[in-house]
């Protein structure tokens, strides 16, 4: 897969990237399917296959349950073209997600994701919005958190994980890197992803296949091919499936 810049962050990232809420979590899911969480063995093994495959763009969060600290323990830190991102704001334990945006929070977090994934400096953090996106990046404090963060060399680059598109334009105004969902049944953000990449804002894409509901192959032409979108991330615990979506991604860089 030809790598991409995100944005003008400076990371260069693959256009398909690997989700890994399935390696942390498996309740509370919006997929068909249920799963078992893989043993660490199998962990380790599948991320070798990730990474054997191109991936460079991992995507994890708090809210994954154990997946950070798995990422931790089976990635180098000195795979530099790696690129790792996490999030604030959404904590889960005990079956119940937990929200705080506040300044607090939000350094502790960011403290503990460097700790669980075993890197001094974060590649990207996002905020993980519940849906009330302007509020939380008006009044919450996250979003001056955040810049203070990047302003102290913790954090490379930060961003917004949202749900609405009044959100994700908000975001504009302070993210280097938006994450919104986008497929061929949902394009209510598309005119806000334009935007992003005529500033030079990262643009991220989550459930591009709806979650699973849509052709795997189909979805990912219609939201890898988009020219604003700099990635896709793909939650699979399937290495073959992982490999058919890359040569998905491949077919479409000639």
């Amino acid at each position: 897969m030809n790598i991409r810049p995100l944005g003008r962050t400076g990371l260069e990232v693959s256009p398909l990237g690997f989700g890994a809420f399935k390696i942390g979590r498996n309740q509370g899911i919006k997929y068909q399917h249920g799963y078992e969480l893989p043993t660490d063995s199998e962990v380790e093994e599948l991320m070798a296959e990730v990474l054997g495959l191109g991936i460079r763009y991992i995507d994890t969060a708090p809210a994954y349950g154990v997946s950070e600290e798995r990422l931790g323990r089976v990635l180098d830190d000195n795979e530099s073209r790696l690129v790792i991102s996490t999030k604030v704001g959404e904590t889960y334990q005990d079956g119940v997600s937990r929200y705080d945006f506040s300044p607090e929070a939000t350094r502790a977090s960011v403290e503990r994701s460097a700790r669980r994934l075993g890197r001094d400096v974060l590649d990207v953090v996002f905020v993980h919005s519940d849906g009330n996106d302007l509020v939380i990046q008006e009044s919450s404090g996250v979003v001056e958190t955040l810049l203070s963060l990047k302003a102290e060399g913790r954090v490379r680059a930060i961003g917004f994980s949202g749900k609405t598109v009044a959100g994700a334009r908000r975001s504009l105004e302070w993210a280097d890197v938006i994450m919104f969902e986008f497929h061929a049944e949902d394009q209510s953000h598309e005119p806000v992803i334009r935007e992003a990449h005529r500033l030079g804002i990262g643009v991220v894409v989550k459930k591009g296949l709806a979650s699973g509901h849509l052709p795997a192959a189909e979805a990912i032409r219609f939201v890898v091919g988009h020219p604003a979108v700099d990635t896709l991330i793909v939650g699979s615990l399937n290495a073959d499936h992982l490999a058919e979506n890359v040569a998905v991604v491949t077919s479409l860089d000639g």
